[in-house]
């Protein structure tokens, strides 16, 4: 299983992260539109995102309890419909679907999301390549150039928010 560092915060307009961004020279990689589909699953999280006509299916568990650490396999499914088998399987839980800019800095991929139903959100995510250690430095030069306030930081999911309360984002 891959590893990352985490971090989710509500924002009220991308533009100042656009513009911090910016000066520290990291570039938009792409747009994207994305459509998760998260079904019910015991022991993590398990999603089907779609985005540009391709399908993955994501397993995680996540650490919601000091740093946000997740382990986590992503498998692209081929075939007619992975969206409709899936859900012949599974119980959907709750269907996503947002709008997300992405930026890469180094292993972090940095993500301004516009979120159906929710609004507008930043998350980090470090990638572990050699050890965590290396991965939190990483992850700690994004949250100071971006002045991120981690006390601000959701330790849920885009669909546990929309679950528990579509218009109250809880800290």
């Amino acid at each position: 299983m891959a590893t990352n560092l985490e971090l989710k915060i509500k924002i009220d307009s991308p533009i100042p992260y656009e513009r911090k961004l910016k000066t520290n020279g990291i570039k938009h990689i792409q747009t994207l539109k994305q459509k998760d589909i998260y079904y019910k699953y015991n022991d993590s999280l398990l999603k089907l995102r779609i985005e540009k006509n391709k399908y993955y299916l994501i397993k995680y568990l996540r650490n919601e309890i000091g740093k946000r650490w997740s382990n986590y396999e992503i498998l692209e499914l081929k075939g007619k419909n992975p969206e409709k088998f899936l859900s012949n399987i599974f119980c959907i839980e709750n269907i996503i679907e947002k709008t997300r800019k992405l930026y890469l800095y180094k292993n972090t991929r940095i993500h301004i999301d516009n979120v159906k139903n929710l609004g507008w959100f930043l998350e980090l995510e470090s990638v572990v390549n050699s050890n965590k250690k290396e991965a939190s430095k990483e992850f700690k030069e994004v949250v100071n150039f971006l002045e991120i306030d981690l006390s601000n930081q959701i330790r849920k999911s885009y669909k546990e928010l929309l679950k528990n309360d579509s218009n109250k984002i809880k800290h």
